[in-house]
């Protein structure tokens, strides 16, 4: 499935997250890279949430932490057809269902130069 979405600021909590040990050793382990600790946000159009929340549903890669953080599934993706990584879904979040949580090695607003409102294609 490829999805066209706009890039957004978000809440700046996953920072904390990707720099727990826990979950970076199973990103390394189960996706091939230390993630850089925060995400890429995009905003998809509703018409696919029944799909993402399809895959999101039946998928089997999961992170459980200490007790206090969150489960968290992952899916490895791409991003603009160059850059490898995974769609995070946390089990604790405060995002709409259309947001999806990109993660990869780099921080992508620096490596891809984007901002609030470019248009970015997520394949998984």
């Amino acid at each position: 499935m490829k999805i066209d979405g706009t890039v957004t600021t978000g809440l700046g909590k996953a920072a904390y997250f990707l720099s727990q040990d826990f979950y970076v050793n199973n990103f390394k382990k189960n996706c091939g890279f230390r993630p850089y600790p925060g995400t890429l946000n995009v905003i998809v159009p509703e018409e696919y949430l029944p799909q993402i929340n399809k895959v999101k549903n039946e998928c089997k890669n999961i992170i459980k932490p200490d007790e206090g953080f969150g489960a968290v599934k992952y899916i490895k993706a791409r991003l603009n057809d160059e850059v490898t990584g995974a769609i995070v879904f946390p089990a604790k979040t405060t995002h709409e269902e259309n947001y999806l949580e990109f993660i990869a090695k780099d921080k992508l607003r620096d490596k891809l130069n984007l901002e609030d409102g470019d248009t970015v294609s997520v394949e998984f």
